[in-house]
């Protein structure tokens, strides 16, 4: 099980195995907020291991038996919560094609920044999720800058995360090093 050493580590029931771990070749940046546009509740952890209280939120009903996971959380303090190991397939991107093969998440690796599409994200999300994804290419090398998306340009016309906020200049320029060597 591969899993970020600094990360707080809860289990998701919301995942499975991979076809194969040698396809791990996508990394999805996603954003989350419950309830929606509001921080630091433990509406997120309660999601994704099936703990979320329907009657805490209005929202929360209407998405009351969703069955989802991201391999890991950036909050926005910067810390970063990882619910299913990278090598195991999380569930996250539904239904999604890239590069004309559909089923992302056979092969991709999710990530979720505590947010929303239009409000900044955090300079400790950025710090964290710089670190994280150089561990993600370091175990996976087969993720190039080429292999990093959002949400949106998996499932383009249902999803809009991460949003018009997320600075992607900002991370892939914060990557620079770690792809020198293409």
């Amino acid at each position: 099980m591969v899993f970020y050493p600094s990360a707080q580590r809860t289990l998701s029931p919301f995942y499975d195995e991979r076809p194969s771990e040698d396809d791990i070749s996508l990394l999805v940046i996603h954003n989350i907020s419950l309830p929606p546009s509001e921080f630091g509740t433990s509406g997120i952890r309660d999601l994704f291991t099936g703990n979320l209280d329907v009657n805490a939120h209005p929202f929360y009903k209407e998405i009351a038996g969703l069955r989802v996971s991201a391999h890991c959380v950036i909050y926005r303090t910067g810390e970063i919560e990882q619910f299913v190991p990278f090598n195991a397939r999380a569930w996250h991107a539904g239904v999604s094609t890239f590069q004309g093969t559909g089923r992302c998440n056979d092969f991709a690796i999710g990530i979720e920044l505590e947010g929303t599409d239009t409000l900044p994200y955090t300079d400790e999300q950025y710090a964290s999720l710089q670190q994280v994804s150089e561990f993600i290419i370091n175990h996976y090398p087969r993720i190039t800058l080429g292999r990093i998306v959002g949400h949106n340009d998996i499932a383009p016309g249902r999803k809009t995360d991460p949003g018009e906020a997320f600075d992607w200049a900002r991370f892939r320029t914060s990557l620079r090093n770690t792809f020198l060597h293409e």
